[in-house]
């Protein structure tokens, strides 16, 4: 990605020096372990007990950790993927008469306050909608590349503007009305719920790389195919299969490998929220 020479986001809070005591170590194969113990329906209480109980060590305090350059690169890089998307969704809202509120986006380290609660990075890159706020550790962007085999920046430009289309959703009262129909419905439905909300953000994200690529130049040769490869490395059967050997699709809360690429690449090319409907779609 050509992101050197973008603005930057004045909406980045970094509270990685900020300590938090988790009592529990956020190595990369906890971050693996959690994400898929989420994937398979159990609940982040659950799994966080086991790891505290595995490690039963707290991290050292973030403060006291020694200065890391490429760590800072990757936070300036953050901040000019969001200022970007800054630049790309404000029209594109006004032309259904709404506003686009830019989200917060807070980096951590280990574990992170939130309107949502307290969460630790195990649980990887989240949005919160009652403070309007992404959080990332940006340890993850090296399990994604290690453990989930997506490196690249452009991978990891993509997790964040799948965030950002969680904002977009929210900002659309789409997000409360899925969570409004997934009352009352049985576990099944309410995670058909979750597949197309999700596969509607990535959908969202491939919207932000047409227009970053085709009005502003940033993308380079290889970029798509390392968002998708970011698409296709979290879909639910293949964290599934990795984990266990076997797939249940009625547990799938985010979508398939190939249907988080092909939404990824609706966006990409209609460059519009109109061509990202997940919720009429009868295939997905």
């Amino acid at each position: 990605m050509r992101w050197e020479s973008g603005r930057r986001s004045s909406n980045v809070e970094d509270r990685r020096g900020k300590a938090r005591a988790t009592g529990i170590k956020m190595g990369g194969g906890v971050l693996v372990v959690v994400v898929v113990g989420l994937l398979l329906g159990k609940s982040p209480v659950e799994i966080l007990q086991a790891v505290v109980q595995q490690q039963g060590t707290s991290p050292p305090a973030a403060a006291d950790r020694a200065p890391n350059p490429a760590e800072d690169r990757l936070a300036d890089f953050v901040s000019a993927v969001l200022a970007d998307t800054e630049d790309t969704w404000p029209p594109i809202l006004e032309e259904t008469n709404n506003i686009y509120d830019q989200p917060k986006l807070v980096l951590f380290r280990d574990a992170v306050d939130s309107a949502c609660g307290t969460q630790s990075s195990a649980v990887g890159p989240f949005y919160c909608s009652a403070d309007e706020s992404i959080y990332i550790d940006l340890t993850f962007f090296d399990d994604l590349a290690r453990r989930f085999g997506a490196p690249g920046d452009f991978a990891q430009a993509y997790v964040i503007a799948h965030e950002v289309g969680h904002h977009v959703q929210h900002l659309l009262n789409t997000t409360a009305n899925v969570r409004a129909r997934q009352q009352g419905v049985s576990e099944a439905e309410a995670n058909e719920l979750s597949v197309r909300l999700e596969l509607q953000a990535d959908c969202y994200a491939g919207i932000w790389a047409h227009h970053a690529d085709r009005s502003r130049g940033l993308l380079e040769a290889g970029d798509i195919d390392e968002g998708l490869a970011a698409a296709s490395a979290i879909g639910d059967d293949r964290l599934q299969r990795q984990a266990t050997g076997r797939v249940v699709p009625e547990s799938f809360t985010h979508g398939t490998s190939e249907q988080r690429v092909r939404w990824f690449r609706r966006g990409y090319a209609g460059g519009s929220p109109v061509h990202c409907d997940t919720f009429t779609a009868t295939a997905l």
